[in-house]
């Protein structure tokens, strides 16, 4: 396609959540060290919502691979899973031998018995779940009753929801409002402003293996901005399409004309984003949502610590 003609190594705006793509900026590493430092404090439930396709997916992997010598995990991708089905795939997880006629009650003390040999192993269970917003309630409350196992000083399952802002409106019925309760650190992934924006091409185009100056023009930026609100999955697929427009003309530089001929190709450019930061706050340095979340929960930790050795 166009990688040659552009010195490229690879596709740098793929919408698949590469992790050699994480940007560690604009909120994706505050939001990273938030959820690192929620779980090795032995938090129960963390919660990550954002828009469709701002980044939450990308996220939930980098957290796993960072987290994976200290946690057995378990990835929950698919948000209409039973909850039956949820307790086979934490059994998976935990190498639990079962059968098909295991019954329920005999497959949660398995896993039961599971999670304390993790315990003594110096290891964490973590189960990561994406797309909560549109799981069963009853499968919710079963996972709820999985994080009752504890010991006197730590919890022996720890979870991390990933959902859009649907989640809030799921965790308001009052048959998950225990749940709700447990919640104990919550963060909200948004779009990129307009500087992150400029890092994020930047970023994924030095990461494919460019090295010039930058291939997309000023306009073109700006233009990339206006059509997708500063969501990254419209980011990506407006600069892959114009990337092969611009490369169809054998231009060197994508300009603001290729991002309007891409986003005429993409539906959800022609909708606004309701985002409260780009909408009221555009420019308010978003770091410091992240740098307040770790701030509080080293402290929360501390004090903790300090109460235990009372």
């Amino acid at each position: 396609m166009y990688l040659q003609h552009y010195n490229l190594s690879e596709l740098p705006f793929s919408i698949t959540p590469d992790t050699s793509f994480f940007m560690n900026r604009a909120g994706y590493q505050d939001a990273l060290n938030v959820l690192t430092i929620a779980l090795r404090s032995g938090e129960g439930f963390v919660k990550v919502t954002g828009e469709v396709g701002v980044g939450k997916t990308i996220l939930c992997r980098k957290l796993m691979k960072s987290l994976s010598k200290d946690f057995v995990i378990a990835y929950i991708h698919n948000p209409y899973i039973k909850a039956e089905s949820l307790l086979y795939s934490i059994a998976d997880a935990l190498s639990v031998k079962y059968s098909d006629k295991t019954s329920q009650h005999l497959l949660m003390k398995l896993i039961t018995r599971a999670l304390l040999d993790t315990h003594r192993s110096g290891k964490k269970v973590l189960v990561c779940l994406d797309e909560v917003q549109a799981m069963p309630v009853q499968t919710l409350e079963s996972l709820r009753l999985l994080t009752n196992l504890e010991t006197e000083k730590r919890k022996l399952l720890q979870v991390v929801l990933f959902g859009q802002p649907e989640l809030d409106m799921l965790l308001t019925q009052p048959s998950v409002r225990q749940l709700k309760q447990r919640i104990t650190f919550s963060y909200r992934l948004l779009p990129l402003n307009k500087v992150a924006m400029y890092a994020y091409i930047r970023h994924r185009l030095q990461i494919a293996g460019y090295n010039e100056n930058l291939l997309f023009t000023k306009r073109a930026c700006e233009a990339i901005y206006r059509h997708s609100n500063g969501i990254p999955r419209l980011i990506n697929i407006l600069c892959h399409k114009a990337l092969i427009c611009a490369y169809g003309e054998g231009k060197n530089k994508v300009n603001h004309k290729h991002i309007n001929i891409a986003a005429l190709d993409i539906e959800h450019t022609k909708t606004k984003s309701n985002s409260w930061l780009t909408s009221v706050m555009p420019n308010f340095p978003r770091w410091i949502f992240g740098s307040l979340a770790v701030f509080s929960l080293l402290i929360s930790a501390n004090y903790v610590h300090n109460l235990l050795g009372m």
